[in-house]
């Protein structure tokens, strides 16, 4: 059997259609947890990233829409603003209790889809598939 050619546009839109599939099974879900699907993607970088520029760096989002992402998740208790003792004009973002909850059932949510998929693939195929992602990951600098 050959090697089959496959464009870079090809694949860009397999792994669009494949993450896109999954987000559009649970969205529903994860929001009965109250969070939109952004709001999770932000509530699992928030330990990593506690300070909110930072924080749109990680998620590759303007800082505004950070921003307005923070305000609603903190008016749902699900992180809190604390001021940096050693710049008052800075602060760090921490989850709640609560926010920690839903952050954690909606990600589990989004491992179970996954898994659907993934388990078609051998361990192998799945090691080989986490170090070619990884590898396109890095950045050229």
């Amino acid at each position: 059997m050959g090697v089959r050619k496959v464009s870079s546009w090809a694949l860009w839109t397999l792994n669009f259609e494949f993450s896109m599939s999954i987000l559009v099974e649970v969205e529903p879900q994860v929001r009965e947890h109250g969070l939109e699907m952004k709001e999770l993607f932000l509530l699992d970088k928030l330990d990593e990233h506690p300070n909110p520029a930072a924080l749109a760096r990680a998620l590759l989002t303007p800082k505004p829409s950070v921003t307005f992402m923070v305000k609603r998740m903190e008016a749902a208790g699900f992180l809190r603003r604390e001021t940096q003792a050693d710049d008052l004009r800075r602060f760090r973002l921490t989850l709640t209790p609560s926010g920690r909850k839903a952050m954690e059932a909606a990600r589990a949510l989004l491992d179970e889809a996954c898994e659907r998929r993934l388990a078609r693939l051998t361990q192998a195929e799945r090691s080989e598939l986490a170090r070619l992602l990884e590898c396109l990951q890095k950045s050229e600098d």
